[in-house]
């Protein structure tokens, strides 16, 4: 428990990375004043609905593109493990948003409808990053795009 405690205040309190702002928050008010604040006050958040389909294989379904899937700004925030409700959410720039139907590859049934973040410049990012480690590439050579989890959020302008 201390471990998590401690990962979770590091977190929060470490510099901002190259063109991040970044914010620790403790309650729905905070967040959205910090989303308005980055954003402005014409904002839609979004989220990835329940868990299914998570460890198992998934077709994707129909894809829209947020802002017609341009280039836009976001703000994420991502549920820490700590005794007490606390979100780490940051804007980066140049990231697209999309939300996508996640089918049952056999029956082709959606089974849950998920928020996708793509990050086109990864040029401030440690080569350790788990993505490239994954992935076999490094900083500023690939886009990275994750599914925001369920509890976890994004905002975006309003379409």
């Amino acid at each position: 428990m201390e471990k998590i405690i401690l990962d979770a205040l590091q977190e929060c309190e470490r510099a901002p990375s190259a063109g991040e702002t970044k914010r620790c928050v403790g309650s729905a008010e905070d967040m959205i004043d910090f989303a308005t604040t980055v954003l402005g006050r014409n904002v839609v958040v979004r989220s990835t609905e329940n868990v299914n389909g998570a460890k198992h294989n998934v077709m994707i379904g129909s894809v829209k593109g947020i802002n017609g899937g341009k280039v836009t700004q976001s703000v994420s925030c991502h549920q820490s493990l700590f005794p007490y409700l606390l979100y780490y959410c940051h804007s980066v720039p140049k990231v697209r948003v999309y939300e996508a139907d996640l089918l049952d590859p056999l029956s082709k049934a959606t089974i849950n409808h998920g928020v996708a973040i793509c990050h086109l410049d990864t040029s401030a990012w440690s080569p350790t990053h788990g993505s490239f480690m994954a992935l076999g590439s490094g900083p500023g050579r690939i886009e990275v795009c994750h599914w925001i989890f369920q509890n976890d959020m994004t905002w975006a302008i309003a379409d």
